[in-house]
């Protein structure tokens, strides 16, 4: 069997197109299999972020350093760290912790051409040790953590990170205006209909989102970013409620 042949089955996004029990949202099997679509017709932006994640990590990475990407689900901010990392001597490590997604992100990195070695751990990010760090990547993960954990692991990342090193970070925001935050939210239910997601899944994952995912305004990340120990932040990417925001440690 090709390399081809071996990729694991991608499948449209139907898990909420019908009446369904109230759960709250998981990152397992069924939601692995559909992600790719998922992902990309949910979060405005994504299929911009991860290429210019490659490029950010060009200008970041340093020789013989580690480089992490935590939350890194089925590998797709993995391999774009991988292709801007362009010397031998880095180490690229993804943790996350479902296993379903581990599994299926072993696939995508077997499949990539790419030669640098790329370690997958299936853990908590909180638990994960981080040493030496030149870039690190939370791409649309730390809003799952919750909020009074936060500045402890960005503290524990920044401490980790070289002088001239970086962490991408990338959040669904909300907004202190309601009227904004009116106007962000439907802006964002309309790409999903333009997506092809009815107003019966956009409702039902709102509800089986709402107390997972728990959004901070774009200035709550800032102030904790430099409270961590990062000295200048930056928005680099913003469409609608989403944003990537890029913390670099002064060299």
């Amino acid at each position: 069997m090709s390399k081809a042949d071996s990729s694991p089955e991608q499948l449209t996004d139907r898990l909420f197109a019908t009446e369904r029990q109230p759960e709250d949202f998981r990152f397992d099997a069924a939601v692995a299999r559909v992600f790719p679509d998922m992902i990309r017709r949910s979060v405005p932006g994504y299929t911009t972020i991860i290429p210019m994640i490659e490029v950010i990590t060009e200008q970041y990475a340093q020789p013989g350093s580690n480089c992490y990407d935590l939350g890194c689900s089925l590998g797709a901010s993995t391999l774009a760290m991988r292709h801007g990392i362009s010397f031998d001597n880095c180490s690229l490590t993804g943790v996350d912790n479902s296993s379903a997604m581990i599994e299926r992100c072993e696939h995508y990195i077997a499949l990539d051409d790419h030669s640098l070695p790329v370690r997958l751990r299936c853990e908590n990010i909180q638990e994960t040790e981080l040493t030496d760090a030149s870039v690190t990547t939370l791409n649309f993960t730390l809003q799952f953590i919750p909020p009074e954990q936060r500045s402890s692991l960005l503290s524990k990342i920044a401490e980790a990170t070289r002088p001239g090193g970086a962490l991408i970070l990338s959040e669904k925001i909300r907004f202190d205006s309601e009227d904004e935050q009116d106007i962000q939210t439907c802006l964002h239910h309309e790409f999903k209909r333009a997506n092809g997601y009815s107003d019966l899944e956009i409702s039902q994952k709102r509800s089986a989102i709402e107390q997972v995912l728990i959004p901070e305004t774009l200035d709550a990340h800032k102030q904790r970013l430099k409270d961590a120990g990062f000295d200048r932040v930056l928005v680099w990417y913003q469409c609608f409620n989403f944003v990537s925001m890029l913390a670099i440690k002064a060299a």
